[in-house]
């Protein structure tokens, strides 16, 4: 059975995309970011939550201040990738709940007024919606390296020292460069990984 996405956006989502270690010079621009995000803010959440938040590091000072964290095979290349994001995930994201789920507002406090339940829901729903933001990056025609190769408490502390945010993963964006993929590491098969009751 063929699949409703035409063939070339398959491979240009998955089949043919790579974690990018390299990365050309040219920019990515803040319509580009914006574009993207305009695209993966419809993936579904739980109660549309939306907890992920974006912090762009465009500034050699800002990424200066993420390099100390970095694990050391990180460093270079988020040094030199035109525009590194950090995925966090919001604590408070059920403020904006009567907002983004109004047939149902009650439940920002009946359902997340413990903060222990909005930083395991904020984790899980994030996490989606790093997913979604990956494809956005592809679907823009530019590649993605995502890592969790750091310290972060180290992040937390530097970027978000109020302990309202909390770092997810690091993701570099650019055109990629020389050698920029790893040949592709092999896959589960459905038989692995699908059981039938």
């Amino acid at each position: 059975m063929a699949l409703a996405l035409d063939p070339a956006a398959q491979d240009l989502l998955f089949r043919e995309a790579r974690t990018a270690n390299t990365f050309t010079d040219e920019p990515v621009t803040e319509e580009q970011v914006q574009a993207i995000y305009d695209l993966v803010k419809y993936g579904p959440t739980a109660f549309n939550q939306s907890p992920l938040r974006l912090t762009l590091l465009r500034s050699p000072e800002s990424r200066e201040r993420l390099l100390a964290h970095m694990a050391e095979g990180n460093v270079p290349k988020t040094r030199k990738a035109p525009l590194t994001a950090i995925l966090s995930y919001d604590l408070d994201f059920h403020e904006r709940l009567p907002e983004l789920f109004p047939r149902a507002p009650h439940i920002k406090d009946a359902v997340f007024a413990e903060e222990t339940t909005r930083e395991t829901a904020g984790a899980l729903n994030a996490t989606l919606q790093a997913g979604y933001f990956i494809l956005g990056v592809r679907a823009a025609g530019l590649a993605a390296g995502p890592m969790t190769g750091f310290d972060p408490a180290g992040v937390n502390k530097e970027f978000f020292g109020d302990g309202r945010q909390r770092v997810l993963m690091v993701v570099n964006i650019g055109k990629p460069g020389a050698d920029a993929f790893a040949p592709r590491s092999p896959r589960l098969s459905y038989a692995d990984v699908v059981t039938v009751l």
